[in-house]
């Protein structure tokens, strides 16, 4: 795409104005099959033709190679060779996506790119009942263009540990003392969900997790309600609450919003950690309350960011 492209993707000052209305932006681009893909905009840096690229030998499959963007030099990714689409047509596609998240800056080729679609979370559903076959573990939501046509919005995070392997969680030092803490987090990503619950184990925290915001929500005001009827302080089953920033049916910023002005829940800190690890991104976090905000995926900055914040919690 050209400048009139990326125009698409300048008004990011209007798009924190989204924060807390529980909607998203998405990019809609296409692999050259039948299917409609999205990815969120928030991730994505800038989109332009199909660059020149350099072959390297030993790259990971799907990694066609490298490109040198304003300084950087940045691995280019084939979507439909990573996700392993036998009918979508050879060749590279004509356009790049620049995308930047868990502090990585990667290329995703595509077939071409399409437009920018607002739409609400709640119009975000899992796609375990729509989407089939070898697919599926890269899709991490589905929603409804008015046409009735549907998009699968794509998981980042699959995508990065499909072509680069999972980040590897390092030595994480215990929370000593014989003190029980208790730990609520939701995030979609089944890739996540798997390294947050390896770093709560290693701080020796007990863990409980939502696959989505609604869920979470859903189930912390009946955590609250069980503590009011039996008159049990919700600190002591509580201590902590982390929450991914996107996610189908309610985002984590509405799911922020409900919990900061909830007075049940006074005293219990909300952690957004996310992929989307742009300036933007954490002023958005701020603005809905957030206690702090960590980028995916740092296993000691993570640990670091919750082992304080628990202790504190727990004292009050």
């Amino acid at each position: 795409m050209s400048q009139q492209d990326n125009s698409m993707l300048e008004s990011v000052d209007a798009r924190t104005q989204l924060v807390g209305s529980n909607r998203m932006e998405i990019l809609l681009f296409s692999l050259g099959t039948q299917e409609t893909f999205g990815i969120n905009v928030f991730k994505v840096r800038e989109v332009s033709k199909t660059p020149k690229i350099t072959k390297t030998p030993n790259m990971p499959a799907g990694v066609e190679g490298l490109i040198s963007l304003r300084g950087n030099v940045i691995p280019v990714l084939s979507l439909a060779r990573t996700m392993e689409l036998i009918d979508a047509p050879a060749g590279l596609g004509g356009s790049m996506m620049v995308t930047e998240y868990s502090k990585r800056i990667l290329g995703f080729l595509v077939q071409d790119v399409d437009r920018i679609i607002r739409v609400d979370w709640d119009k975000v559903r899992a796609p375990d009942a729509v989407v089939t076959g070898g697919t599926h573990r890269f899709i991490t939501a589905i929603t409804e263009l008015p046409n009735g046509k549907l998009v699968s919005i794509l998981d980042v995070e699959q995508v990065l540990a499909d072509t680069f392997g999972e980040a590897t969680i390092t030595e994480v030092e215990r929370i000593g003392g014989d003190v029980e803490y208790n730990i609520f987090f939701a995030d979609d990503s089944a890739v996540a969900r798997k390294k947050i619950a390896e770093v709560l184990d290693k701080l020796g925290v007990k863990h409980k997790h939502a696959l989505n915001g609604l869920e979470a929500w859903t189930r912390l005001s009946g955590m609250a309600e069980h503590s009011q009827q039996t008159k049990k302080d919700l600190h002591d089953e509580l201590q902590l609450i982390l929450v991914d920033a996107e996610m189908p049916e309610m985002d984590g910023y509405v799911l922020t919003k409900k919990i900061k002005s909830d007075a049940r829940f006074n005293g219990i800190p909300v952690v957004m950690h996310s992929s989307l690890s742009s300036e933007a991104n954490h002023a958005m976090g701020q603005r809905v309350g957030v206690d702090a905000y960590v980028a995916k995926f740092d296993a000691g900055m993570l640990a670091d960011t919750i082992r304080p914040l628990l202790i504190k919690s727990h004292r009050n």
